[in-house]
């Protein structure tokens, strides 16, 4: 799936168009597995040509993500359904926006409700790199709040892209949306999930780091388990 700006329209018979409607499927329950996203939302897209191919609407909630390649809808550039059956998700006003703005660096888009970054979108926390693997990604900015759905979400998040849009063509960009989740775009579909899935370790780290770092490492536990054992071994010898 090439990220160079469409020449001419794409047929809806190419067959990269439905290898990029396998492979979300797969990528998208792949996501749910691994927690990378729930049963309440997220969206899986990625662009051949003039063609956008999108997970579909209640993907998570009506059908945990068990899609099939023929459940991916394909739209043309104005989200207009030209393939498959079922609704476009309200959400997919990111993903066109961003396949509008930076299509020419990159065609995979994922939004997800990553466990771990949901910490982050919880609290509106910008996540810094705390990962050699996550350094290339920067400090994951929050934007400004918007309601999901809203052509102004689909503003906010292009915009913190727009500032950070070199990082695509290397791997991926992202920003988190404020009690919503994380929203990317990646050179191609597996540099996309390859990153959601990179920054989500990477808030795990820092939210298991604060808890290491501000305990005690249950000292009186391993003074009670140090105590125990001499106490057997003790016993073993007489």
């Amino acid at each position: 799936m090439s990220a160079e700006p469409p020449t001419s329209t794409t047929s809806i018979q190419d067959p990269e168009v439905w290898a990029a409607r396998t492979k979300i499927a797969t990528l998208a329950h792949l996501m749910f597995e691994r927690r990378l996203t729930d049963a309440a939302g997220g969206n899986v897209s990625a662009r051949v040509g003039t063609l956008v191919c999108i997970t579909p609407r209640f993907a998570g909630s009506r059908r945990q993500w068990n899609l099939r390649a023929e459940d991916v809808l394909v739209a043309d550039m104005e989200a207009n359904i030209v393939e498959g059956k079922g609704d476009i998700s309200r959400e997919a006003k990111v993903h066109f926006r961003l396949h509008h703005d930076f299509g020419h660096l990159g065609t995979g888009v994922i939004h997800a409700h990553a466990r771990n970054v949901l910490v982050f979108a919880a609290t509106a926390t910008p996540m810094p790199p705390v990962l050699e693997a996550t350094r290339k990604f920067g400090e994951i900015p929050v934007v400004k709040y918007a309601a999901a759905h809203s052509h102004l979400l689909a503003e906010n998040i292009a915009a913190a892209i727009a500032s950070q849009q070199a990082r695509i063509a290397g791997h991926a960009a992202a920003a988190i949306a404020p009690y919503h989740g994380l929203f990317l775009i990646g050179r191609d579909l597996d540099a996309a999930f390859d990153a959601v899935e990179r920054i989500d370790n990477n808030a795990y780290c820092i939210l298991m780091g604060k808890q290491l770092m501000s305990s005690d490492l249950l000292a009186e536990s391993r003074a009670k388990m140090e105590a125990t054992i001499l106490d057997f071994e003790h016993s073993e010898k007489h």
